[in-house]
């Protein structure tokens, strides 16, 4: 008996989304100098094809395309629950896109499931594993510094900034293994924006129902976060090591926060001053791979809060600039 058109095309998709899930994981792994930024993007095809296809038959490209990844790996490993995660982070945001959420509940409720079920995921591996997860976490950052170490070796990173590094080792792991709450809650928040926001023109340009989120270059924070960041700020000056480090967690969440404020300023002008795609795309990258430039972003978004640079009157509705 013939397959239906529909199964057909169903099935088609499923195998494209499964495909286009293992291009860029392939990058990723396979390509380190590169495969960061193309990690950040694993969630986009699961977002799509959830949305696509529905849940049920959505579904089986992330579950496929884990049980290929736990094939190259030879079996369940942190980098494999990483890049689950990923997945997850993806369905679970096109699941919220049908709960008629605000973009900020959007990102949020997705962003808490996804850590959640991390953090159920670590607890199931550690007993696995029968290791204590300070210990599982530890190993984990110790094994990605060595290999980080190696990655700058092999990329001519000058001898002195290696020795340097190498002889920090030690004080690097205690520091990213008691602040790795906050920077699981600030990647995942900084990946499920990017993806969000790529998602909108592709589902679009498909025909897909994408949430009426407005323009999100008008997008502000909360205005009560900033006694956050102001506190986090204080609580630094304290001589508690393990104080010093909850303001540390906290401020970079925060930041990411206003980080995605500050970005939303640079597109607001971006688009205002009608740049050319490609300049822009050129600006961001720049953005993106310098430090100083983040920084500025996010004391754009943090000044923002009093100066106010789109002019937005928060009491009253303006016409969106187009995204």
């Amino acid at each position: 008996m013939a397959p239906l058109p529909f199964q057909s095309e169903v099935s088609k998709d499923i195998a494209t989304g499964v495909m286009a899930t293992l291009v860029i994981f392939s990058v990723s792994v396979f390509m380190p100098v590169v495969g960061f930024l193309f990690s950040m993007f694993i969630p986009l095809p699961i977002l799509f094809y959830r949305a696509k296809l529905g849940r049920r038959h959505g579904m089986i490209v992330p579950l496929v395309a884990i049980a290929v990844m736990g094939l190259v790996f030879g079996g369940l490993t942190m980098d494999i629950l990483f890049f689950s995660g990923l997945m997850f982070l993806g369905f679970a945001i096109s699941e919220m896109f049908e709960k008629e959420l605000s973009v900020e509940m959007t990102v949020v409720a997705a962003c808490c499931i996804v850590l959640g079920a991390g953090l159920a995921g670590i607890l199931l591996y550690s007993m696995v594993a029968n290791t204590g997860i300070y210990a599982l976490v530890s190993a984990y950052v110790a094994t990605n510094l060595a290999l980080s170490l190696d990655l700058y070796k092999g990329i001519g990173i000058p001898q002195e900034t290696i020795d340097t590094i190498s002889g920090s080792l030690d004080q690097i792991q205690f520091v990213l293994v008691r602040i790795l709450p906050s920077l699981a809650a600030a990647s995942t928040l900084f990946v499920a924006w990017t993806n969000l926001i790529a998602a909108r023109p592709i589902m679009e340009r498909r025909g897909l129902s994408f949430p009426d989120f407005g323009h999100l270059n008008q997008w502000r924070a909360p205005e009560p976060l900033i006694w956050g960041v102001i506190g986090c700020g204080l609580i630094l000056f304290l001589p508690a090591t393990d104080i010093r480090l909850i303001g540390v967690n906290g401020l970079l969440v925060l930041l990411t926060i206003y980080f995605f404020q500050g970005i939303a300023i640079v597109s607001f002008f971006f688009e205002k001053k009608k740049l050319p795609r490609a300049i822009r795309v050129v600006l961001y990258m720049m953005i993106a791979l310098q430090q100083l430039f983040l920084l500025v972003i996010i004391c754009i978004g943090l000044f923002d809060m009093w100066i106010n640079f789109r002019k937005i009157d928060t009491n009253k509705h303006e016409p969106d600039l187009p995204s």
